[in-house]
């Protein structure tokens, strides 16, 4: 079967979902977030958690709890990971019985008529899209609840795929085109989001509630769309994916990082074409240490942080604070600033710096 790659599912044979995580894994296996658990190994009373389709009820994981989950019940879907020296989630082809993968449920959807709201709407979106642009369904797939069939027609949103760099910047440009239009039936979710009546938590430090959605406007992949037979607005996500031809695994075996402590800094960004992706990647140029290790060969951002994905752009200077990690590998050795989960995870912080 095809390997691994960002938001592919796999199955074990207990029937835990997870979900690749990025795309430099070992040889015949991934690395893996947990997602969801059958109600017949795992329950909760989180409200938020259930979820119910034709395979039965399912409870998905918030924050640690998958981690958690794995750790004390199910040890055998854990990798060394050789890189860090320490184990992961995660599954071989061996242990995976089934692989929900995106563009596949995507084409299944299309070939069968629409049998709720929800679907006509998966349907109406891409039509508009592709009467706007030159991209084609095959360009795109599905994850979240509709993915693995337990979606709510009345209550779900609409999470999409969309594959690979050059297909990403068509869509935001016609996304954008979309948001200018008042009129238009998809629109910007967070073009009246108003952060002094969220009941978002929030707990970051340095990148307050109230810049948030700043940035989440000009990512462009978050909409909002009224279907034509939709009782109620719905949420869509367009979640960034790279093409087949454009993954390079960067898990050889020779690759060691080593923690060197905390870093904050200004630097300018010199390349953001994986900004998008998970985990995301930020070429960059050092302009002032502010606090940690004077260190001079500092080559780029790597974030693990959803909140910090394409989060900044060529040639702005950004305000960063992280991890500073020693990369080494066969040919070469650099630095790398990296935000991630760990103990200072809410002092992390990326965003545009401002003299």
């Amino acid at each position: 079967m095809p390997g691994f790659r960002d938001r592919d599912a796999p199955i074990s044979k207990e029937g835990i979902i997870f979900r690749t995580y990025g795309y430099s894994h070992p040889p015949n296996a991934c690395f893996c977030d947990v997602e969801y658990a059958p109600s017949a190994i795992y329950t909760t009373s989180d409200p938020r958690a259930t979820r119910t389709g034709p395979e039965g009820t399912f409870y998905k994981f918030y924050s640690d709890g998958g981690l958690q989950f794995i750790k004390t019940k199910y040890p055998e879907y854990q990798i060394l990971n050789r890189t860090l020296q320490r184990k992961l989630v995660g599954v071989t082809e061996t242990q995976a019985v089934n692989v929900h993968r995106p563009d596949a449920r995507l084409q299944e959807i299309l070939k069968t008529p629409p049998q709720d709201v929800l679907i006509q709407t998966v349907l109406e979106i891409l039509e508009l899209i592709q009467e706007h642009s030159q991209l084609k369904p095959r360009d795109f797939g599905v994850f979240g609840s509709i993915l693995h069939n337990f979606y709510h027609a009345d209550y779900s949103d609409v999470d999409l795929i969309i594959y690979g760099r050059q297909n990403l910047q068509e869509l935001r440009e016609t996304l954008a085109d979309f948001y200018q239009e008042k009129s238009f039936p998809m629109q910007n979710e967070f073009a009246a989001w108003d952060s002094t009546q969220s009941t978002k938590h929030w707990y970051f430090k340095n990148y307050s509630l109230q810049e948030y959605p700043t940035y989440e406007l000009r990512k462009l992949i978050y909409a909002v769309i009224r279907g034509e037979k939709m009782r109620r607005p719905v949420k869509i996500e367009f979640e960034p994916v790279k093409s087949w031809d454009e993954i390079h695994n960067e898990y050889p075996e020779t690759v060691r990082i080593e923690p060197e402590g905390w870093i904050q800094a200004i630097a300018e960004v010199t390349d953001d074409r994986d900004a998008f992706f998970m985990e995301s990647k930020y070429r960059i140029e050092i302009l002032e240490i502010l606090e940690g290790p004077k260190v001079e060969d500092i080559k780029r951002i790597l974030s693990f942080v959803e909140e910090y994905r394409g989060q900044v752009f060529n040639n702005e200077e950004v305000l960063v604070a992280g991890n500073l990690e020693k990369v080494t590998t066969q040919n070469n050795e650099f630095h790398q600033i990296t935000l991630s989960y760990g103990p200072k995870y809410y002092d992390q912080t990326l965003k545009v710096y401002k003299r």
